[in-house]
């Protein structure tokens, strides 16, 4: 077992919706370097700000495209996300219904929801019952990736600690 001081791993499950028991922990052996390109709302959409950072994360969690953001807020914690998290994402341009995606909305801010499309347009949707779900129109948005893992460190552990 690792030190305390040390991050978990979930990855999660293929095949399965995101909610909070589709994440598997895994071992942090073999760690690589990605990129954490900033923060993402998990709440109201912020814009988009970029730190040149990277994250070491297990090697079995690097798909081609992959990239980590520090989450703020709580709307995604029934997906088992919370603020604090780093969440690694698969840069992918589409989303199917209900996954867990980051967004871009109208070139300007970050949200983190789970994405629904319809004729109608479509609904960001909070994994929290106390939060609203954001309606908007198909042109307004941009999906960037899908959550593919969670880097969580311990409670009251520096995020910049060794």
């Amino acid at each position: 077992m690792s030190a305390h001081t040390e991050p978990r791993f979930l990855h999660r499950m293929p095949n399965i919706p995101l909610v909070e028991d589709a994440w598997e922990e895994i071992d942090a052996s073999e760690l690589v370097d990605v990129p954490l390109l900033g923060t993402v709302s998990a709440g109201m959409p912020m814009e988009v700000c970029a730190d040149n950072e990277t994250v070491r994360i297990p090697s079995r969690m690097v798909r081609r495209n992959t990239y980590a953001l520090r989450v703020r807020g709580d709307s995604m914690i029934d997906c088992n996300i919370h603020d604090g998290d780093i969440i690694i994402i698969e840069k992918l341009e589409s989303a199917e219904n209900g996954e867990t995606a980051v967004v871009l909305i109208n070139n300007q801010e970050v949200t983190l929801k789970k994405v629904y499309i319809d004729k109608s347009g479509v609904r960001l949707q909070p994994a929290n019952t106390t939060m609203p779900p954001i309606y908007l129109k198909n042109d307004d948005i941009q999906v960037l990736g899908l959550v593919m893992g969670v880097a969580r460190r311990p409670a009251n552990t520096p995020v910049n600690a060794a």
